[in-house]
């Protein structure tokens, strides 16, 4: 029998050493229901490729638009997020995540999402921009005042509140499309000498597969709790959250579930509670 050639000798390596398996990775394309999904995903201890683990002294919990517009039943995004938000249990578990960053003293930061009056002077958007624009997702009445922001749709979520408002979790400037390049979080991370991020929020497939995309390209390691986020379901383009959960596991150091986050947390600090 012929020897292998170099690129099926390389492609049996990539399925080896890869974080999920063959079987699951196909189970995913093949667009199983959320529950399914998750499961069959193997999980990936933070730090289990890189050969190093949590440390509270450089790991953040790093939340994406934890706000009223894709996490409240009153939110302007709710028909097309609520479904995947409480299948995943995600601001149950996003809580938890905030609540045991907390506890154990991890640093937790912010990065928002807020349209101001003049963004709609823009004279181009993509599909996503152009439905937020419409449906005044996120809309802030100005850059340099909180009038009308209490309980709007741009605010954070009441039950976060105690976390995020708690004079020490870091609340970066907004991003404007998707992505941590229009705003200051790498800045903030970098400058409390962060290095690994567990990265949660939403939306699973948008901003925060943007945020991972843009903070591995600036040398963090990043880990997605992978039910502390949700998506879209769309008619035409289908659910975004399959779509994110299979770009997860190509990219992020680790994709976990909040149970296994919270584990990996109170291990890194002594904790077994």
């Amino acid at each position: 029998m012929a020897s292998d050639s170099p690129h099926e000798q390389s492609r049996r390596r990539f399925l080896q050493t890869s974080s999920w398996s063959l079987a699951s990775g196909l189970a995913i394309v093949a667009g199983p229901a959320p529950s399914e999904a998750q499961s069959s995903s193997t999980s990936v201890n933070p730090g289990q490729r890189s050969g190093s683990g949590l440390t509270p002294t450089d790991t953040a919990v790093v939340f994406i638009d934890p706000q009223n517009d894709v996490l409240s039943e009153k939110g302007r995004a709710w028909a097309a997020v609520g479904q995947s938000v409480t299948e995943n249990k995600t601001v149950e578990n996003m809580e938890r995540i905030f609540k045991t960053a907390k506890q154990r003293g991890l640093e937790v930061f912010i990065s928002p999402h807020y349209f101001y009056p003049t963004d709609s002077g823009w004279k181009f958007n993509g599909p996503l921009e152009a439905s937020e624009a419409a449906d005044k997702l996120f809309a802030r009445r100005g850059v340099l005042n909180l009038d009308g922001f209490v309980g709007s749709g741009a605010d954070w979520l009441e039950r976060f509140k105690p976390y995020i408002e708690d004079g020490k979790t870091i609340v970066a400037s907004p991003h404007r499309v998707f992505g941590p390049q229009t705003n200051d979080l790498v800045l903030q991370l970098r400058k409390r000498r962060m290095a690994k991020v567990i990265l949660g929020g939403m939306l699973a497939n948008m901003c925060v597969e943007s945020h991972l995309r843009d903070l591995l390209e600036h040398g963090f390691e990043v880990t997605v709790a992978r039910d502390a986020t949700a998506a879209p379901r769309h008619p035409q383009w289908g659910y975004g959250y399959t779509a994110a959960l299979i770009n997860f596991q190509f990219l992020a150091h680790g994709v976990l579930s909040t149970d296994e986050v919270i584990n990996a947390m109170n291990s890194a600090t002594g904790s077994s509670g």
